[in-house]
């Protein structure tokens, strides 16, 4: 049986494009010049967070102190070479399924939003070709708190006019499924976060949304 949500509101990274490579090249930069350890495993952890948390998770290998001045400086220093990364993205980094799916949800009617915590999003939706797409754009440059906290995905309602009990959150990492659980929405699981627990559903394909609306 369908179930009818009045929005979807979904993550951006390894939801509608994968950046998680152009994360980890910036990254593994800056812990490079900062001679600290870097690697896929510690990279997994970032998925979801903040950049000034990821930050602090990669810190956590450092040897000397950083102070809060020193982190910022970082911080911006990998959102430099983060951007410069995205130069090359284009619609051939949409995840599969994606330009398909969209389309379909809108002739049904639904309101669509970005929820992320990126605060590249804008520039991302550019450079895949899907800007003005969406009817909402939550991101990193308007929140305080980053998921698992709900902000984001509250504020996603709250700008399209949803009630949160009536938006579906589709999320590839388990911060983003517990967040959207603690809005009081409902969340779709695809990629590693169909491990969560929590997940009202997971999806082996975006796609399969469509059997929900």
């Amino acid at each position: 049986m369908s179930v009818t949500y009045q929005a979807i509101i979904f993550d951006l990274d390894g939801v509608i494009v994968s950046t998680d490579h152009y994360h980890y090249l910036a990254w593994a930069q800056i812990a490079e010049q900062e001679g600290i350890e870097f690697n896929e495993a510690i990279n997994h952890r970032l998925r979801g967070v903040s950049r000034i948390e990821s930050l602090e998770i990669i810190l956590e290998k450092a040897v000397k102190n950083y102070s809060q001045a020193e982190k910022l400086e970082l911080a911006e220093r990998k959102n430099e070479i983060y951007r410069g990364l995205l130069e090359k993205l284009s619609g051939k980094d949409l995840l599969p399924g994606v330009a398909e799916t969209l389309p379909v949800l809108r002739e049904k009617g639904c309101k669509l939003a970005i929820g992320s915590s990126s605060k590249n999003a804008p520039l991302i939706l550019q450079r895949v070709g899907l800007e003005g797409v969406f009817d909402a754009v939550a991101d990193g440059n308007e929140i305080a708190r980053s998921k698992p906290d709900p902000e984001v995905f509250v504020l996603a309602a709250r700008m399209l006019g949803a009630e949160p009990a009536a938006c579906l959150v589709v999320e590839d990492a388990e911060a983003g499924i517990v967040a959207a659980k603690r809005g009081n929405m409902k969340a779709a699981a695809v990629g590693d976060a169909r491990k969560c627990a929590d997940a009202d559903y997971s999806l082996a394909s975006i796609q399969e949304i469509l059997a929900l609306v």
